[in-house]
């Protein structure tokens, strides 16, 4: 192996294993190619979060000065208090992106880690860099459409930037650290911060503003969960069956779907019997639900399913492998 790359991967992935300082130790070559590996994974997530937070910020950046800026329409979170302090003050909105931001990065730093807290940074840099510089053209003045197109490409750029793992909007660190700190949801925070917001934009600019404003925030918000959770909504499926051989050979052959079987014992009657049961698990689309429970239906009426929303997925047999006919 390359002495650079060598000297690249001990300094990077393995001195982290061991109490010996790196430069003294003699590694394997089993080491090195393992090391080799975590650093080929790190620099590709590394290259992905940063497409990502750029597509963002070049998403947000587009919703803000494309729609946004020209009518005073704001968003909720930092972003919207930087517009309302913006539209009542004439501050150029670069600055205020980041002085807005500078208390929640720091937040972030102590409830993320440091790594989450270094890429919101740039990511809020880069944002209010290319507010200043970039320069994009006024797509309508039609406040309807402003405020649904220009909320659409907000949140499209805070989701890529949250799938890049940071943020350009800190409120939702706030709220992570007060959902903590009381007990109480994320969802709520953010509810109650947005309320105090659009409440203000309606006394300092006007009640019909504050109400465009809205349908700007639900713009985003629904964008932004869409880029977040992704296309397809993905459903955790348990089933606990007495012909569990038969539903799993019918989801594997004729859904085209992965499944995990594991050992379980089945408790019922009043003296508390068990019985041992091989208990199904898989994760399919909210579309083939339907047909899910039917075949399952056709197996065993009363087989015990439950349901779960499933955020994200990564490996195993998600995609529908090829069937054969």
């Amino acid at each position: 192996m390359n002495s650079f790359w060598k000297r690249i991967i001990i300094k990077t992935t393995l001195q982290y294993n061991e109490d010996e300082p790196a430069d003294k130790k003699n590694y394997t070559d089993f080491e090195l190619a393992k090391g080799y590996r975590e650093l080929l994974i790190i620099l590709k997530r590394q290259l992905k979060d940063f497409i990502l937070i750029t597509i963002g910020i070049f998403s947000a950046s587009f919703g803000f000065k494309g729609f946004l800026l020209t009518n005073h329409f704001i968003d909720g979170g930092a972003t919207g208090i930087s517009l309302l302090i913006s539209a009542i003050t004439n501050i150029p909105l670069y600055i205020l992106i980041i002085c807005v931001n500078i208390p929640f990065i720091v937040l972030a730093y102590n409830v993320m880690g440091k790594q989450f807290a270094i890429k919101t940074t740039i990511a809020i840099t880069g944002l209010s860099i290319v507010l200043a510089t970039i320069t994009f053209p006024n797509v309508t003045n039609d406040n309807l459409l402003v405020a649904v197109f220009g909320g659409f490409f907000l949140g499209a750029g805070i989701g890529f930037a949250i799938r890049g793992s940071a943020v350009i909007d800190g409120t939702e660190v706030l709220a992570i650290f007060l959902s903590r700190k009381f007990r109480t949801t994320i969802g709520d925070i953010i509810i109650i911060m947005n309320v105090l917001i659009f409440g203000a934009s309606a006394y300092f600019l006007s009640i019909e503003i504050a109400l465009y404003s809205m349908i700007t925030y639900l713009a985003a918000s629904k964008t932004l969960d869409f880029i977040v959770e992704g296309i397809e909504e993905y459903i955790g499926v348990t089933i606990v069956s007495s012909h569990s051989e038969d539903i799993r050979q019918i989801i594997i052959n004729k859904m085209g779907r992965g499944v995990t079987v594991y050992s379980g014992k089945r408790g019922y009657g009043k003296r508390g019997e068990t019985k041992e049961v091989d208990i199904i698990y898989t994760v399919i689309t909210r579309l083939e639900l339907s047909k899910l429970t039917t075949e399952i239906e056709k197996i065993e009426q009363n087989a015990f399913v439950v349901m779960n929303s499933v955020k994200d997925t990564k490996g195993g047999m998600i995609k529908k492998r090829p069937l054969t006919h």
